[in-house]
């Protein structure tokens, strides 16, 4: 979908060209181009969370009393667009994204003080402690335990899938306070302030594709403050459920999806089909690739009207379900659709090609190197954040009624 824009959102679209053109070096455009996960390489994520920091533009959905931008839907809209298309790096966003709107509303004075200025600046950032073994998307099923003692809760137990635990450096983590009542009633929400506390381990566990993205945390006797809980003991699964909706919907999934069917069609033009002719004149590809463009322009539909909501002060609600299901199930057409067209240029294993300043000559095209990562890793779009079954049951009893 093009945007009609206004003169103001035209000018504010030159004025983020111009930025990107005058920041965006190099070896931060490759980190962005060989992204094949949920964040771009940490170090050029953080670089760039900084450079954004430093003109005011870390936090676009955040209000202006926060250190966000104030800007509108569509302008917060343009600049998504505009930084993938430069081939921005992904910011290591769970600190903006997700914890930070949630001490906004839920947290004290203090821990808005302590943690809101430095979440914006990146001189923190944060990891998610939700899944265990066996407590995934039935989150309220979690075992891992806090006990008071003194001044401190002291927790035992695990965590699982943990995005970014062995570079960020604090967690905002569920945990079990109480066993009575409904599994729901005894949960809090608390925050670690360091990832090297005495008795908390990271073991790292490889994706698929080879990459270290996520791990398994180990808590043994591991202390934090109790005025580093996040609204009342025992009231965490109504923090968690807030925090949720910023993860699926907080963010526009459609400008990275356009990005993802423009690479699908560069490539589709490039490759033949059967040695006859181009894959785009296939008809049978080209009508695949015409239903992932209608599914995005659908998506993006939605995601206007909620990022207008996110500038009003309205949290995503139900809807941050049905974006997470289009979203990344659209995505995964969309990578089958670039492996499909790379064909055996896809089944090279170079995970060297992905290193920052790799320049050896590759077997696979230098446009079509994350490709299979990138199909390998999005697997797992349908699960995080609450796997898409369980998206399918909120909208029926939140929306539906049923």
């Amino acid at each position: 979908m093009d945007l009609a824009l206004s003169k103001e959102d035209e000018d504010f679209r030159s004025e983020v060209r111009r930025f990107l053109d005058e920041n965006l070096t190099e070896d931060l455009r490759e980190a962005g181009r060989k992204t094949a996960g949920v964040f771009s390489d940490f170090a050029a994520g953080i670089r760039w969370h900084k450079i954004l920091a430093r003109r005011g533009w870390s936090a676009p959905s955040w209000p202006k009393e926060y250190g966000g931008t104030g800007w509108s839907a569509t302008q917060r809209y343009i600049f998504s667009r505009e930084c993938i298309a430069a081939d921005a790096p992904r910011v290591f966003s769970m600190g903006l994204r997700m914890v930070g709107p949630v001490i906004m509303k839920f947290g004290t004075p203090e821990q808005k003080e302590k943690y809101l200025p430095r979440i914006v600046s990146g001189d923190i950032t944060f990891c998610q402690g939700y899944s265990e073994p066996g407590s995934g998307s039935d989150l309220a099923s979690l075992r891992t335990r806090a006990e008071h003692d003194g001044d401190d809760y002291v927790i035992n137990g695990t965590k699982i899938w943990t995005t970014g635990a062995h570079v960020a450096d604090h967690m905002f983590c569920l945990v079990r306070t109480s066993t009575d009542g409904k599994p729901q009633d005894g949960i809090s929400f608390v925050l670690i302030d360091s990832m090297t506390t005495p008795g908390l381990t990271v073991a790292p566990i490889l994706t698929l594709a080879g990459d270290h993205e996520v791990n398994q945390v180990f808590f043994d006797n591991v202390r934090t403050p109790v005025a580093n809980r996040i609204g009342p003991e025992n009231a965490g699964w109504t923090v968690a459920k807030y925090l949720l909706e910023f993860e699926r919907g907080g963010d526009a999934y459609t400008p990275n999806l356009y990005a993802r069917l423009d690479d699908v069609k560069r490539v589709a033009r490039e490759e033949a089909a059967d040695g006859s002719g181009r894959l785009i004149a296939e008809r049978g590809f080209i009508e695949r690739l015409a239903e992932a463009e209608m599914d995005i322009q659908a998506l993006e539909m939605i995601e206007m009207q909620v990022l207008s909501d996110l500038s009003r002060g309205r949290n995503p609600g139900a809807v941050s379900s049905s974006m997470k299901i289009r979203g990344s199930e659209t995505l995964q057409k969309l990578d089958h659709l670039g492996v499909e067209a790379l064909a055996w240029y896809a089944a090279p294993f170079e995970p060297e090609a992905r290193e920052l300043g790799h320049n050896a000559p590759t077997v696979t095209p230098d446009w079509g190197i994350s490709a299979m990562p990138l199909y390998l890793n999005n697997r797992a779009s349908t699960i995080y954040a609450g796997s898409n079954e369980i998206q399918r049951n909120i909208i029926a009893k939140a929306v539906l009624g049923l």
